[in-house]
């Protein structure tokens, strides 16, 4: 082994994932006895809206900055990646000394899933997160949080709206399975309740909290004094040592509720274990048919889409399409519906339908914005690289293209070119789109997109390259 060998975390989504990632590589570097590193924003990011992220001093002590902190970025050429493949101590090191490598990037949330290390305890997490050094700010939440006084043993629920309910997420239907709907909360409030257990709700809209407390007798963080923190990074860890000292978490997948569960060595219960898939859904569906005014419209039309996601593989197209359109009209905005709705019937046959709707939708679009991918153009590629829950609808988009239905087969051209790089055949479905309809300039612009492939994901010479080509690629 040796300590100048660097493990470094070098995420940059929200603060949850960072952390996250932190306490895999930080617990890996001390297994092994490599230094740790992680690199961190000097500024703040506040121009997503995902998540907003503050300034690393504002974050982490000034001694443990100086320890540890790599900078803004760190260039990654020379550095190798964990996770995806299994690998073990004995491995690392005549690696990286073979490829010249200073070191190793470790963001997968999944890493020690691929660790083996025989006959060694246990990495744990928890102590090598609880051990951080923090800044006055955040160790004061901490400490806050520890002395609360709790009235019983309680669960936590965590809520997530944001930008996967109420935010721009919402329309890649990818998503879902980070958030309990909230639409589910009073039947999971039941549950705990039986356990004899007293429920701590987290969620992001005051509103919908008020209500659900009015509803169940749950518990907030304000109850606890999150409202006397005034910034967000100190309120947000403040709620997360609040679920640490919970019995039980319940939450999606969201990595806050996460970083929760291993700050407190706390069990973790996703949305179904309860109910179920199905009867979760079910629940959901009968809390808007009796209750729907009560919820925001966004709260309620994810209420929908989470069970429609849900029972999507077990009901009929023409179920869903109910669903759907109930989701569509309380938040028409999002033109993931609209996808789907089609998708219900290219899945069905009934392609002259699921035709017109994207007809409609790409034809308003296409008024709006000039440019490839449309919005829902972008959505079923989105949905496309999502292999679990996207592989019926891709294959009846195909399937009503090889039919010869123009507008998914312009959606088709554009996975052909952006998700499988097939720059070949993308092509030729554009050029037949445009010989069969050479006023459209949809199609002509999904020609001119085809012919450039796929776009680069690293910003330098490559993309400036692929930029100019799609300077010269023909309009029509």
């Amino acid at each position: 082994m040796s300590d100048s060998t660097l493990i470094a975390a070098t995420r940059t989504d929200g603060l949850g994932g960072r952390l996250l990632a932190m306490a895999n590589a930080k617990a890996l570097a001390d297994r092994l006895g490599y230094r740790f590193g992680f690199t961190w924003n000097s500024r703040v990011v506040s121009n997503q809206e995902s998540h907003m992220v503050d300034l690393a001093k504002n974050v982490f002590s000034a001694e443990f900055i100086d320890r540890h902190w790599l900078g803004d970025k760190i260039g990654d050429s020379r550095f190798g990646v964990l996770g995806g493949a299994t690998f073990t101590p004995a491995e690392l090191e005549p690696i990286a000394r073979q490829k010249r490598l200073h070191g190793w990037i470790c963001n997968e949330f999944d890493v020690f899933d691929f660790f083996r290390d025989d006959g060694a305890g246990p990495i744990r997490r928890s102590e090598t997160l609880r051990g951080f050094g923090f800044s006055p700010a955040v160790r004061q939440a901490l400490d806050a949080a520890a002395a609360c006084r709790f009235p019983g043993p309680m669960a936590a629920l965590h809520l997530r709206s944001g930008d996967i309910v109420r935010g721009h997420h919402r329309r890649s239907l990818v998503f879902a399975n980070k958030v309990i709907p909230s639409t589910l909360a009073k039947a999971i409030v039941g549950e705990i309740s039986s356990m004899g257990l007293k429920t701590l709700l987290i969620g992001q809209d005051r509103a919908t909290l008020d209500y659900l407390k009015a509803e169940t007798g749950a518990l907030l963080a304000t109850d606890f004094g999150s409202g006397e923190f005034k910034g967000e990074t100190a309120c947000t860890f403040f709620e997360m040592a609040l679920m640490a000292r919970c019995r039980q978490i319940h939450a999606g997948s969201s990595i806050y509720a996460v970083v929760a569960s291993v700050m407190g060595d706390t069990p973790f219960i996703g949305a179904g274990a309860l109910f179920g898939t199905r009867r979760a859904a079910e629940i959901v569906l009968e809390e808007l048919r009796t209750h729907e005014p009560h919820y925001h419209p966004l709260e309620a039309a994810f209420g929908y889409q989470w069970a429609f996601l849900s029972l999507e593989d077990e009901i009929d197209p023409a179920q869903g399409r109910e669903i759907l359109e109930k989701a569509q009209a309380l938040d028409p905005q999002n033109d993931g519906y609209p996808m789907k709705i089609a998708g219900t019937f290219f899945r069905e046959g009934n392609h002259a339908a699921g035709e017109a709707i994207l007809k409609s939708v790409m034809t308003s679009q296409s008024g709006r914005r000039s440019k490839i991918p449309l919005p829902v153009m972008d959505i079923v590629a989105r949905v496309a690289r999502d292999r679990r829950t996207g592989k019926k609808d891709i294959e009846a988009f195909f399937t009503a293209a090889e039919a010869g239905y123009p507008h998914p087969a312009a959606c088709c051209a554009y996975i052909l070119t952006e998700v499988l790089g097939d720059k070949k055949s993308a092509s030729e479905m554009a050029a037949r789109l445009v010989k069969a309809n050479p006023g459209n300039p949809i199609f002509r612009r999904i020609r001119r997109r085809a012919g450039m492939g796929r776009k680069p994901k690293k910003r330098g010479l490559a993309k400036a390259i692929w930029w100019l080509g799609g300077l010269k690629a023909p309009w029509f």
